[in-house]
């Protein structure tokens, strides 16, 4: 394992690329594997494209095969690593939030986190068509709304793959109002889960009842809405614990927690070991 820093790696957009967006295509020896093969985050979103080849993903201590044609996308707090890559071309998109559509950005905090997602052959020669366009956007920096068109055409790029996930759950209108309540729930809890702890404070964001949010998640996911809570700071407390070398101690006062014992029971509760143990159990 690579020696630990004193927090998760974020990798920023390349040198040079200040507006904010690179999109490319690349295949397997390209992919700078020393690199990408480090635990780390970004502070822009990344959507990949695998037209051909074998991939190994790492992402939140999950590991994937992508095989075939897929895509995949992964939001800036998702800690990752490329482990292996087979006869792989891929087409990937870095884009910062001030060059996605507001709209996109509330759409992919929804779906987050994905699973990488096979597509059929029409869909990939879609993708691959506006993929191309972005590229060939993106080297025509002549152009005199160059910025506006690299823009607007990656925006379409975005839209396709969220089309591409989307289809696979229900559309909006046919969200029953208790899906709606915890979309919506799950969604603030991404933005505010080191601030907040209690279902009241989410409660009192969608401006409803405690009890009638409880039943909303639970009747949609099995569980109450403190178990989600507590399951969202538990995985950035493993992120925290393998990716880094801060103290325990540390992730508590990070995360939200003055009250550090309280902090190490409920790690232990959740996780069924205690967080040193993890910790040391990931020690290079």
């Amino acid at each position: 394992m690579a020696k630990k820093t004193k927090s998760i790696p974020v990798h920023s957009l390349p040198d040079g690329h200040n507006l904010g967006i690179v999109v490319g295509k690349m295949s397997a020896k390209e992919i700078p594997l020393d690199e990408a093969s480090h635990a780390h985050r970004h502070d822009f979103h990344f959507f990949i494209i695998q037209e051909k080849g074998v991939t190994f993903f790492e992402v939140d201590f999950k590991k994937y095969k992508i095989s075939k044609s897929s895509v995949l996308y992964i939001h800036p707090n998702q800690v990752h690593r490329f482990l292996e890559t087979t006869d792989t071309t891929i087409y990937g998109l870095l884009i910062t939030n001030e060059n996605l559509h507001p709209e996109y950005i509330d759409l992919l905090e929804e779906i987050t986190p994905v699973n990488p997602m096979l597509i059929k052959e029409d869909s990939l020669s879609i993708l691959t068509d506006t993929a191309m366009l972005c590229i060939k956007s993106f080297e025509r920096k002549q152009d005199r709304l160059y910025h506006t068109l690299l823009k607007d055409n990656c925006n379409a790029l975005v839209a396709l793959i969220l089309s591409a996930y989307l289809e696979k759950d229900k559309p909006a209108e046919k969200y029953s109002r208790f899906e709606a309540v915890t979309k919506k729930f799950k969604a603030s809890l991404e933005r505010n889960f080191t601030t907040m702890k209690r279902p009241s404070d989410y409660a009192k964001i969608l401006s409803i009842s405690t009890p009638y949010l409880n039943e909303c998640v639970k009747n949609t996911t099995g569980q109450p809405v403190s178990y989600h809570i507590q399951q969202r700071v538990i995985l950035e407390t493993k992120r925290l614990l393998y990716h880094s070398n801060k103290s325990v101690k540390e992730i508590a006062t990070e995360l939200g927690y003055d009250d550090y014992p309280y902090f190490s029971r409920l790690f232990t509760k959740v996780v069924g070991t205690t967080a040193i143990t993890f910790k040391n159990k990931n020690l290079d």
